[in-house]
């Protein structure tokens, strides 16, 4: 607890020279990072995640006010560190055609067009009913309804219909179905192009046993360390996993056609999930 008090007063100090929508955000973050609740786990230690997520400048008074509703109204956006890598990344590769798969409330789209030229075009794909008049009302708001595209329904059933070439492909949608949406994934990413998938680590559950996984969890533990094994042993691919927000896994398709190994295959050759000792 002690740790703790530091911790809080040394970066509380950071949030008031903060713009006020930014530094409510940080101190809620600040709580969640330094009172840790039973059964969580953090992908790098605390001190650390604290500091880096204090450097953060914001994103410009929509997102920031756009990301504080979210928090509060408990709809997922991507983390600080995931906001800083996406940025870099597009400021790096300039991509022209994006796609996202999970829109949520539009947070991340928005970053992406945000942080793009004027000529980029978003398709975004979303199933969830609820929040698709809500994003689309963002994308307006913020500007960017004519670059940005909202396709309703099933990801993959859409993703079908989709013709190639994307320069980036950004997954954010159900955990579990990450295997399963990775051949169309594959079929629409351009040869040099990206693909970025946040929150593979799963709040650290990756690296535990089977048996440590809450059981109603265990299905999505289980095809989430499939996925990054094939993406990490897929020739065609260069694949990195980065302990950035709840986990980034990144894959540059350096081939034209790459072939994914039988699911029956990679399962078999992922780590044994059925070791009861502890830590894989």
């Amino acid at each position: 607890m002690q740790r703790h008090g530091a911790i809080r007063r040394a970066f509380i100090h950071k949030s008031i020279t903060m713009p006020a929508t930014r530094a409510w955000e940080f101190r809620k973050r600040l709580r969640l990072y330094t009172e840790p609740r039973t059964g969580e786990a953090m992908i790098i230690e605390e001190r650390m995640s604290v500091y880096l997520d204090s450097l953060d400048a914001g994103n410009g008074e929509f997102l920031d006010e756009l990301e504080k509703k979210a928090i509060e109204n408990e709809v997922p956006v991507i983390r600080p560190g995931m906001q800083s890598l996406l940025k870099t990344l597009l400021a790096y590769g300039r991509p022209k055609r994006i796609l996202e798969v999970g829109t949520a409330v539009g947070f991340s789209a928005i970053l992406m067009a945000a942080n793009t030229d004027e000529d980029c075009r978003i398709t975004t794909i979303e199933n969830y009913e609820k929040r698709i008049p809500e994003a689309r009302a963002n994308f307006e708001a913020a500007g960017y309804g004519h670059r940005i595209t909202l396709l309703e329904g099933d990801a993959l059933d859409v993703m079908r219909t989709l013709e190639p070439p994307y320069d980036l492909i950004f997954m954010d949608a159900a955990k579990g179905q990450y295997i399963r949406f990775l051949p169309e994934v594959l079929r629409l990413l351009r040869q040099g192009g990206m693909l970025i998938s946040d929150n593979v680590l799963q709040e650290g559950d990756i690296i535990e046993s089977h048996y440590a996984v809450e059981r109603r969890n265990r299905t999505i533990y289980r095809r989430m360390r499939e996925y990054l094994y094939v993406l990490k042993h897929t020739k065609g691919l260069a694949a990195s996993v980065l302990p950035v927000g709840d986990g980034a896994a990144l894959a540059v398709k350096l081939l034209s056609s790459v072939q994914l190994p039988p699911r029956e295959y990679s399962a078999v050759q992922n780590a044994d999930l059925q070791n009861p000792k502890g830590p894989l």
